[in-house]
């Protein structure tokens, strides 16, 4: 099988592989892939779910949860998520091995093709070697701006170590627009502007946060 065929079948679900890793993994796992939201269209095709519209607690994990598992059914791969546990996956450990997500210059990881709206719905593993491309280059090393750095309205996301204490007490404050329209610190990176996620999206995700 190659990743050519694998591609086909997540993307059928919204899904894209965001990075594959070929090391350093369980036993009886030669590859592994790392899955995360074809933009644009991923929350449009979520949002018609059965997981999203029945009322219950943590719509978008048990949706990651029986998509991704049929597709490792279908593949005959093993599924793994970054959520649950423990044991708890070392998905940021992966992300890194793939060449695709690196850390950026506010700390959170940034990756080629999703910038700071980076998000890991899941990874299948597989028993055989896939052959994967070479990664892109780090997007952040061509960034001459950076408007990340200066982003954050309360500065609990810059250069310096997350504040999350004063981060969650602005999110409290009824007029900052992060919990509408997604961290404005993931939103000012440029390779997330080309993402395609929808603030909708983002509000879902800041309101788990929160």
């Amino acid at each position: 099988m190659t990743l050519q065929d694998i591609e086909k079948h997540v993307e059928k679900q919204h899904l894209a592989i965001f990075g594959g890793v070929s090391g350093g993994l369980p036993e009886g796992i030669r590859t592994l892939l790392l899955l995360g939201p074809l933009e644009p269209g991923f929350w449009a095709h979520f949002t018609d779910s059965a997981e999203y519209g029945d009322g219950r607690a943590d719509p978008l994990d048990r949706w990651s949860e029986r998509v991704i598992a049929e597709l490792a059914n279908t593949l005959n791969a093993k599924v793994f998520f970054p959520f649950g546990g423990p044991p708890h996956q070392p998905f940021v450990q992966w992300a890194q091995a793939s060449g695709r997500a690196h850390v950026s210059p506010v700390g959170p990881l940034v990756h080629d093709a999703a910038g700071l709206m980076l998000s890991y719905r899941g990874a299948l593993g597989f028993a055989e070697v896939i052959a994967l491309p070479d990664p892109p280059p780090n997007p952040c090393d061509t960034c001459e701006d950076r408007p990340c750095l200066s982003a954050c309205p309360v500065g609990a996301l810059g250069p310096a170590r997350y504040d999350a204490a004063t981060c969650r007490t602005h999110l409290r404050d009824p007029e900052n627009i992060c919990m509408s329209k997604g961290c404005l610190v993931r939103r000012a990176c440029p390779v997330s502007q080309s993402h395609g996620r929808r603030e909708e999206q983002s509000a879902f995700h800041m309101r788990a946060f929160r």
